[in-house]
């Protein structure tokens, strides 16, 4: 496993502080950045001159991007508090923590849930978050300029048939975010929200539909331009880039087909 961090003294000022005093880089971590809209931040932050520590459980993938890219990696689950230890003592003092690990299992109706799969949901997409922001913010406060970024989805701003487990879950980090928000009034901390529509990336809707590429593929047959990981991660960078007194609440990001979550305009 390859851990790499970078610490140093802190500056107070809140516009260009530093994570460590020879590179003077502000310094990110990344979940879920084997793949998809994870990787594409990290790479995203990289070319702006950003240090980045990227987080998933697969640690093949994470080395050969951080071949790609020379970010810092560390192999690890966010569900697990032995595992969060591990990605703090990696990350150093942290200037944005981009919670973008997560994702969706199955489409059941309610009457018809499968408990395992809105457990694993809850589980990664909002406890795992909860746990690495609080296990992060004692070391990110200290910077003066400290950005949590949560990852969430449309889903999280409304209700569809099939996506009751997915839809409960990110609403609840949505909450969350908005609580933490809240909570640390007055702090040098932003807490912004990312909510992206239809987003056609490797691996998203392939676990959500079991592993059944050709299930996947049909989410966006003749769906003119789904977003793309790069979209997202262009958002991302965005908000953490504002001059830090400015704070992007929310951004709901959709394809210009998906006027809702049921109504997507399909070519023939």
């Amino acid at each position: 496993m390859s851990i790499g961090c970078q610490t140093g003294p802190m500056t107070d000022n809140a516009q260009t502080p530093v994570s460590n005093e020879t590179t003077g880089k502000l310094r990110a971590v990344v979940t879920g950045a084997s793949t998809g809209i994870g990787d594409a931040t990290v790479r995203r932050l990289l070319a702006e001159g950003w240090s980045v520590l990227a987080v998933a459980r697969r640690e093949d993938r994470l080395a050969k991007l951080a071949a790609e890219t020379g970010c810092d990696y560390v192999a690890a689950d966010i569900t697990s508090d032995e595992d969060v230890a591990r990605i703090v003592e990696a990350a150093g003092p942290t200037h944005a923590l981009v919670n973008n690990a997560g994702g969706a299992r199955g489409v059941d109706r309610v009457d018809a849930a499968d408990l395992d799969n809105y457990r694993w949901m809850y589980e990664t997409n909002v406890l795992g978050t909860v746990r690495l922001t609080k296990a992060m913010l004692p070391q990110m406060i200290p910077t003066g300029r400290a950005d949590v970024l949560l990852l969430t989805s449309v889903a999280a701003h409304g209700a569809y048939e099939g996506g009751g487990g997915y839809t409960a879950a990110k609403n609840a980090e949505r909450i969350i975010g908005e609580t933490l928000r809240l909570e640390l009034n007055g702090q040098p901390v932003r807490v912004i929200e990312i909510a992206p529509g239809m987003v056609q990336t490797e691996e998203f809707s392939l676990r959500r539909l079991g592993n059944d590429q050709a299930k996947a593929d049909a989410v966006y047959e003749g769906v003119p331009n789904p977003l793309v990981a790069e979209d997202i991660a262009d958002a991302i960078v965005w908000t953490l880039t504002r001059p830090h007194h400015v704070n992007i609440d929310l951004m709901v990001i959709k394809p210009l087909a998906q006027a809702a979550f049921h109504k997507v305009y399909k070519e023939a």
